[in-house]
């Protein structure tokens, strides 16, 4: 019955497929097979299941102190964002936007097929088959980080071993009830995820348009992500350190009309979700205290964003998937920024010279000396506070926000909207997501 009723499932995953035609980014047509069973229909469901990952870092932004919600937006917005802006979980408007925790799950049955298929699929090389198993780990390790850092504890705010989180899902069987796996759990999964991935993969780059998939980067970018949030300094510094012996190229501010979160830019490792959509850069106000933390000699400012007037200032680096970004070279030099300098003083001149390298492409010549002078000078508290201020400079509106609040600081947040003043406590509960109610209802357990 289980292998029946897997089947079932996946027949409808792929006449799904066959109904739907690809987006020209992804530029693959599905094949309209029942069960899959070469390589190249593999192929296609993999793809279909890329396609299925969510946007929820950008919806997540929301909740983080980058942008804001005014009357002068339409009423469609409103009703869509606004009880996520004010981080009103209890009782939503049943008009706001839910978070796609069935999606992330739909997307790791997906990745769990293909992984549990591998001895049965024909007609494809070893490299090919290998490297669709090896995505789909990464595919599957990926799902559960961001599940667990929206709907679970941060790791470095809890005692991880004991502290539920989300229930990992590691094989395609659907009539099993999950429950909810700890913190610590489902960090061990992800990195063994990636462990197993990176015995698979064998593609170094793809060529444009297909880097939404994995390719061997993505393991020690990934990784240097996963460490950096379990506070794992030394292991991430490694890891960040492995991906800029292979790309340290940064985009150049100064000359580039390419962004640096946009899918064909240098940067770019990972290609793959498109996280400030057309509707979230339609509602997005960006804040004017986020604004205000970028001088006139700063590059990005006119390049992120759009000043209409003083106080209605728009987002230029989202709003479509030229804008598909999951993992870049900027991010992997102010982690390994971060994680140097949390190892310990010795590290504090490696620290500096990671975070100088990436504002040397971000400001103004004359401006960047002054800034080098300045970076110099500071002690230990005063430049992981500058490592957190170019996290937010340079990774605003990509998603990273709310994730690094809930890991770092958990500080106090207020936005007022017609008159009224909302507050997120420092350390407040609603850091963390709550699972949302369709999904305990089909699964009471979850609730506990």
């Amino acid at each position: 019955m289980k292998i029946l009723k897997n089947i079932k499932l996946l027949c409808a995953l792929l006449c799904i497929a066959a109904l739907y035609s690809c987006d020209k980014y992804l530029d693959i047509q599905p094949v309209g097979k029942v069960i899959p069973r070469t390589a190249a229909e593999f192929r296609a469901l993999l793809t279909q299941a890329y396609s299925y990952v969510p946007s929820d870092r950008g919806l997540a932004t929301f909740r983080s102190d980058e942008m804001t919600m005014d009357g002068t937006l339409a009423a469609e917005d409103l009703n869509s964002y606004k009880d996520i802006w004010i981080w009103n979980d209890v009782s939503p408007s049943e008009n706001t936007t839910a978070f796609s925790w069935r999606s992330f799950y739909h997307t790791s049955f997906i990745a769990n097929y293909v992984i549990e298929s591998k001895e049965m699929i024909e007609e494809g090389t070893v490299d090919e088959v290998n490297q669709m198993v090896g995505e789909s780990y990464m595919l599957r390790a990926y799902m559960h980080f961001l599940l667990v850092n929206l709907f679970g504890e941060a790791y470095t705010n809890c005692d991880p071993a004991t502290t539920k989180a989300i229930p990992l899902k590691l094989n395609s069987d659907t009539e099993v009830t999950l429950s909810r796996n700890t913190v610590a759990e489902v960090y061990n999964s992800i990195l063994s995820d990636l462990a197993e991935a990176e015995k698979y993969l064998n593609v170094d780059q793809w060529d444009l348009g297909y880097n939404y998939r994995f390719n061997t980067l993505c393991v020690n970018a990934f990784r240097s992500r996963v460490y950096l949030y379990m506070g794992e300094w030394a292991k991430s510094l490694e890891a960040s350190q492995a991906v800029l012996q292979v790309n340290d190229q940064l985009v150049d501010m100064s000359s580039s009309t390419v962004l640096p979160n946009e899918y064909n830019s240098p940067e770019n490792i990972l290609a793959l979700e498109q996280v400030m959509t057309a509707q979230y850069v339609r509602a997005a106000k960006v804040n004017t205290t986020l604004w205000k933390m970028y001088t006139s000699s700063d590059l990005r400012r006119s390049k992120y964003f759009n000043q209409v007037t003083v106080s209605n200032i728009l987002v230029a680096k989202g709003g479509s998937n030229q804008y598909s970004c999951s993992f870049r070279v900027g991010e992997i030099y102010l982690n390994a920024a971060e994680a140097a300098l949390m190892t310990g003083e010795s590290a504090m001149p490696a620290a500096r010279t990671y975070l100088l390298t990436l504002i040397k492409q971000r400001y103004k010549a004359a401006a960047y000396t002054e800034k080098e002078t300045a970076i110099n000078a500071m002690g230990r508290d005063e430049l992981l506070q500058e490592i957190y201020d170019e996290r937010t400079r340079e990774l605003a509106f990509e998603g990273h926000r709310w994730f690094d609040l809930r890991r770092t600081t958990r500080p106090r947040l207020e936005k007022t909207y017609s008159g009224t003043t909302y507050v997120l406590e420092e350390n407040d509960s609603r850091y963390t997501i709550r699972i949302p109610s369709e999904a305990i209802e089909a699964n009471p357990g979850l609730a506990n």
